[in-house]
Parts: C-alpha cells; structure tokens; sequence
C-alpha cells in the first residue's frame, strides 16, 4: 500500500506539471488573465470549405473565445447568384463552448492548486477522490469542443448571431458557428415553406448538446 500510495502522489504531481502548462497555453488561446501574458492572445485564421462543391466560401478570425471577423460568400439553393457578408465592424461573436472549456480547465487546476504547499496527503482514497474531480472537469471540458450545438431555428434567429452582418442576411437563410474538435464550424440553414404537418422543431443532424452558442459583444 505504501508503494501504491506513492505512486498515486508522483502521478498527481506529473498531472499538475502537465495541466499548468495547458492552463499557459489556454491563457494564450482562451484568453484566461495570466500575468504576463495579457497581451498575447493568439489569432487565427480559418478557411471555410463546403461540403457540397462552392456553396460556401469565406474566412473566419477566432482570437480567445471571440469570433472577431467574418467574410463569407454565400450561393443558395434558390439562385446561382453569390451572397456576400462580413460581421459588423463595432461587433464580436463570443463562443460559449470555449468560454466553458476555458472554466473546466480553471477548476481542475484550482483542484490541483488549492491545499496549501505543506499540506500531505494521508491515503491513496484521498488522492484518488482529488483525481476523480479533476479528471471530471477535465472531460467536460473536452466535451464541449467535441460536442457541437443543437438549436431550433426559432433560438437561432432569436440568439443575435442574425444582426452580426453588413448587409444583413435575407430572411431565409441562417447560419450558425460552432467548435468541434479543432475545426471551427460553420452551417448554413436555407429556409422554406413547410406542409402543415411537418415537425417546427428542426434541429441539425449528429450528436449535439444543448447550450447557449454564444453571444454578440
């Protein structure tokens, strides 16, 4: 026991080593405060491609957890005639599931980082109590950026993503940005007249989670 025991609490201090470094990166990406590195907030770039020929084209500017710029070329269905949009100068897109991510990751370190330096542990259970929880946040954290949104047209069009765009969008097409795994996301909705008996509730195909997608800054 006193071999595992000590096994448990080497393991324990490799796994803080590893999560303050990914706690540095993601204060570079995420935009956590980190004294020193304020000002370093990484931006990136991000091509889009569509899925079926050119019907989508543009470039997306992530910078923390804010989409900061957008230029989109649109062709629908309706008309071979290709739309172009860009977000609003005075107005930034803050990713909900980065910012989530970014909180998990805090709180597994604050796990990590919140007994006192002198402090030992007295059994293996209450290292293994300690690892649980944080291995918990770890995982919702991962689960957020692999686990795109799931929103009905009506919460899309009432979530402000819509007034982002100069020129503003025609009433029949929607968009909506979202992570999954390291790929920035974007889906495009071209709206028509339903029958009667068709379900309102239309919600994009896959696996999906229920959350707020974001908000306009």
């Amino acid at each position: 026991m006193l071999f595992d025991f000590g096994v448990l609490l080497s393991e324990l201090i490799a796994i803080y080593c590893v999560l303050c470094l990914c706690h540095q990166e993601a204060s570079r990406r995420f935009s956590i405060p980190t004294p020193g590195l304020e000002n370093q907030l990484k931006q990136e770039n991000f091509i889009l491609g569509s899925s079926t020929m050119d019907q989508v084209k543009g470039v997306l500017t992530l910078q923390g957890e804010a989409l900061t710029q957008a230029d989109i070329n649109l062709k629908t269905a309706k008309s071979n005639q290709v739309m172009h949009f860009t977000f609003r100068d005075d107005k930034h897109w803050k990713l909900q599931q980065i910012q989530d991510a970014r909180n998990h990751v805090n709180q597994a370190l604050q796990l990590l980082s919140g007994r006192d330096e002198s402090y030992h542990f007295k059994t293996g259970a209450e290292v293994n109590k300690l690892m649980d929880a944080v291995m918990l946040q770890l995982t919702r954290a991962r689960n957020r950026l692999t686990t795109p949104a799931a929103m009905t047209l009506p919460e899309l069009a009432t979530s402000g993503l819509m007034k982002m765009f100069t020129p503003p969008m025609p009433g029949d097409v929607m968009v909506n940005f979202y992570i999954n795994l390291s790929k920035l996301c974007l889906t495009v909705y071209q709206l028509h007249a339903m029958q009667p008996n068709t379900t309102k509730n239309f919600k994009p195909s896959g696996s999906s989670v229920l959350h707020n997608p974001g908000a306009m800054l």
